[in-house]
């Protein structure tokens, strides 16, 4: 086994352990995904027919869109292996990393992760890939916790870029560093959050998606207009600032009075600003203006920082063929 490249083993044959598979595949490794179930030979071979073809056919997508040449691609599919569940030990016993992607009952993955955790090293990293279970949750159906931790990927998990870590009570910090190096080594971009509901991304999501369908209900704008303005006005700001950045960059004196106009205008305390933005005022963390606001601007060369952000959104004007020439 590559101790650069881990061979890896997905706990389930799904959505989550197919993209996951393409990822590492992608990136050098050798892949298994496990059948947790045992069935009749003739149901997991559809299973593996199944899960090998939606791999080939990823793939096939990514040589279209010039990510890989088909010589590449075949490459690629020669990692991947599907076992049934008779077989999983001996895959879980050559495994370097391992992910749990069964369905969202906790009692199922309390099951799955306490076999395999019986069948790899006390040191081989256990991930679950939850998106709604909290870590400790699971941690303690797991031999040796101190190696689990949550490991939320956003479909499409071969291609977007973001996965969140979430630590357990438990789980060693060397851990929490070794994911994030295996994370970034095959050219994902993980953060670290707290074992907290909704994580991150799914945290945000849910507010926003929420109150774009109770715009439609409202009669605030049509779908198609609401969904223009998110991918040419907040998506488009927000592929180049990250959501606190922005504040600091208007200014977190905005986002408080704006909070207090939407909350007396709408009449729900939904739009309220949280206390850290009115602490901030009055401790004078306005944002860039000020030198520091959620982040830190002391040293910086602002007109620098300015410009370069302005650029990247002139690189998104191109991306949308949206940069034109001046009328002259």
């Amino acid at each position: 086994m590559n101790a650069d490249r881990p061979a890896v083993a997905c706990l389930g044959a799904g959505r989550m352990g197919r993209g996951i598979t393409v990822a590492f595949a992608y990136a050098g490794h050798a892949v298994t995904m496990i059948d947790v179930k045992a069935r009749p030979v003739e149901q997991f071979a559809a299973l593996e027919t199944d899960a090998l073809g939606e791999v080939m056919k990823t793939l096939a997508s990514l040589t279209s869109f010039g990510l890989l040449k088909h010589a590449d691609a075949q490459t690629i599919m020669s990692r991947v292996s599907v076992v049934p569940a008779s077989e999983g030990p001996a895959a879980l016993a050559g495994a370097g990393l391992v992910f749990e992607g069964v369905p969202e009952v906790v009692e199922l993955k309390r099951e799955v992760l306490a076999a395999a955790s019986k069948l790899v090293g006390p040191n081989i990293i256990i991930a679950s890939t939850t998106s709604t279970i909290l870590v400790d949750d699971l941690s303690g159906a797991v031999e040796s916790p101190g190696r689990f931790l949550n490991v939320h990927w956003l479909n499409p998990a071969y291609l977007i870029p973001l996965v969140e870590v979430s630590p357990g009570a438990a789980t060693d910090p060397a851990v929490i560093a070794g994911v994030k190096d295996l994370l970034e080594g095959i050219g994902k971009v993980p953060v670290v959050c707290a074992a907290k509901p909704g994580f991150i991304v799914p945290r945000i999501q849910a507010l926003a998606m929420n109150e774009a369908a109770r715009m439609v209900e409202e009669g605030v704008a049509s779908a198609e207009d609401i969904d223009k303005a998110i991918r040419f006005g907040f998506g488009f700001r927000y592929a180049v600032f990250g959501l606190l950045e922005f504040i600091d960059w208007g200014g977190g004196d905005i986002l408080y009075y704006a909070s207090r106009y939407l909350e007396g205008a709408l009449g729900d305390e939904r739009y309220r600003a949280p206390e850290v933005i009115s602490r901030n005022m009055r401790e004078g963390r306005i944002g860039l203006r000020t030198g520091a606001g959620f982040l830190d601007y002391s040293g910086l060369d602002v007109d620098a920082y300015r410009e370069r952000r302005l650029a990247e959104l002139v690189d998104m004007l191109r991306h949308f063929g949206l940069a034109r020439a001046p009328v002259l």
